[in-house]
């Protein structure tokens, strides 16, 4: 629809929110010279047209509650559009924050709730025409900031191991879909530890790709610095063959480079591993809020990977106990500026936009506000405080920092193959009640990203898979590699998994009981 011609009360105030101090006669002649100006949005307008895309027509249900145990469907599909390809018949799930042309989109909030994209984000193209089927959207939380599995819409997303305690986040359907077999692989997202939190906690490997390696194009920003999407699956073999469909530059996203060179990252799972070095870092373990027992069970992971033939030295990165505090900065005054007042997508960047999510995500949540989570309204709270008393100075010096921390691991990476850490200090915590204080639904949502949140800033890959066990809950070992050198991080993850005879599910784990 056409932009509205402004009236001299809107300029009025608008004038005022900036202190410009206009003359009230002078705003008629503001408002002329706004109204030419604004006949460009016109034509805009007119030529996008032709080229708006259209969606296909798609089915999709809605599950029932018993058909949907653990919360963790959103709508179901099956959607296939070829039979051959390295994918053919491999069920996928797709993150709700991640459009599928024609299905509703809600990003786990209400804020978007009745949204249908018209267009498939890239890695679901690529999924697509590898032979996978679309089978659904999985619930994500709201707006993806949550490393639980609580404030999702409508419902929380229960632990397939122990359905009281929380999936993980923000990517928690994905995980759980996966955990329990319903789904082969599935997208997932991470931009605080959102692929690997939940893979953590649901028992399944995640992995993070290199920063910029896989296309973000078509899913919902929340920062466009530390915008990640990758693959969860339940061996590391399918994660690498997910990956290899999904990588690769599209020409529409400014987060990549414009060449990437292609890697089978499946077939680099056959290179032997034997001899390579693996730097436990020391403050990845012990950490305030870490369970000792899930720290003995990824040292002894670690042993498990020297008994298969590489070599681990315990090594200090002090600057890891920091990346926490420069992530919070980049998060949440990056998040509050794109995510929030700039309506998901932001400015300033060359690359493919949704204007049809924009407009309705901006109109949605300034009609009612009330309808982001509790989290959400923390971190816009924080955020524009931070914003408007320092305009953007700790923004500066965080992503200049980013550099000292980044250079700190690539420190360890030119001696080391990989890094290692728990991918969670703790275990799966209990869901919060549904009338739960704001202090412990935004306490549980943001407690445990302090391994996993580094590398969203740093852009490092890191992936994680089932080390082992507590009291019957699965605990993350994360590995940590080069840049671009995601075929090392699953070559030694597939060995972990080669050594230990696979990983268990929860549905072997039941019929075993």
């Amino acid at each position: 629809m056409p932009i509205e011609q402004p009236h001299t009360d809107a300029l009025a105030r608008i004038a005022k929110g900036y202190g410009f101090e206009i003359a009230p006669p002078d705003l008629d002649i503001y408002a002329a010279a706004v109204s030419g100006l604004l006949q460009s949005w016109d034509t805009v307008e007119q030529l996008y047209v032709d080229v708006a895309p259209k969606a296909p027509t798609r089915t999709w249900n809605a599950p029932s509650e018993e058909d949907n145990p653990l919360g963790a469907w959103y709508v179901t599909s099956d959607i296939q559009e070829v039979t051959d390809g390295v994918l053919a018949g491999k069920r996928i799930a797709v993150k709700d924050n991640t459009s599928v042309a024609g299905l509703p989109m809600m990003n786990g909030s209400r804020t978007l709730e009745g949204f249908v994209p018209d267009e498939d984000a890239t890695v679901i193209r690529r999924l697509l025409e590898a032979g996978a089927v679309i089978a659904g959207k999985s619930v994500c939380e709201d707006l993806c900031f949550s490393g639980g599995s609580h404030t999702s819409k409508p419902a929380p997303v229960r632990n397939p191991w122990n359905p009281a305690r929380s999936a993980g986040g923000s990517s928690s359907g994905s995980a759980a879909l996966v955990a329990v077999g319903e789904v082969d692989m599935a997208v997932a997202c991470d931009q605080g530890g959102s692929i690997r939190m939940p893979a953590a906690w649901s028992g399944i490997v995640g992995h993070k790709p290199t920063f910029g390696l896989v296309p973000y194009t078509g899913v919902f920003p929340i920062e466009q610095s530390i915008d990640h999407v990758g693959p969860v699956a339940r061996t590391v073999a399918d994660a690498a063959l997910m990956l290899t469909v999904i990588a690769g530059p599209d020409g529409a996203d400014p987060r990549q480079p414009e060449i990437i060179d292609p890697v089978d990252y499946l077939q680099a799972l056959e290179n032997p591993t034997t001899g390579m070095r693996i730097g436990v870092v020391t403050e990845g373990f012990g950490r305030v809020n870490s369970n000792l027992d899930s720290d003995a069970v990824v040292r002894a992971a670690v042993d498990t990977l020297c008994t298969a033939g590489l070599q681990a030295k315990e090594i200090s990165i002090p600057w890891h106990l920091h990346a926490s505090a420069i992530w919070d900065v980049i998060a949440t005054e990056g998040a509050t500026w794109q995510m929030v007042d700039g309506n998901a997508y932001g400015m300033n960047w060359k690359g493919r936009y949704d204007p049809k999510l924009i407009a309705y995500y901006g109109a949605q949540w300034r009609r009612d506000a009330t309808k982001f989570s509790e989290t959400v309204k923390m971190v816009a709270l924080a955020g524009r405080y931070a914003l408007e008393t320092n305009y953007g100075r700790h923004y500066a010096m965080a992503r200049n920092l980013e550099a000292a921390l980044t250079e700190a691991y690539d420190a360890a990476l030119d001696v080391y193959d990989v890094l290692v850490m728990p991918t969670m200090p703790m275990l799966p915590t209990l869901l919060p009640q549904a009338d739960a204080s704001p202090d412990e639904v935004i306490g549980r949502a943001l407690e445990m990203i302090g391994n996993t949140c580094p590398f969203d800033v740093t852009g490092h890959p890191a992936c994680t898979v089932p080390a082992g066990q507590v009291d019957g809950l699965p605990v993350g070992l994360m590995i940590i590699g080069r840049k671009f050198d995601d075929a090392t991080v699953l070559r030694v993850a597939q060995t972990f998994e080669t050594a230990v005879g696979g990983f268990p599910s929860p549905n072997q784990m039941r019929s075993n009981a």
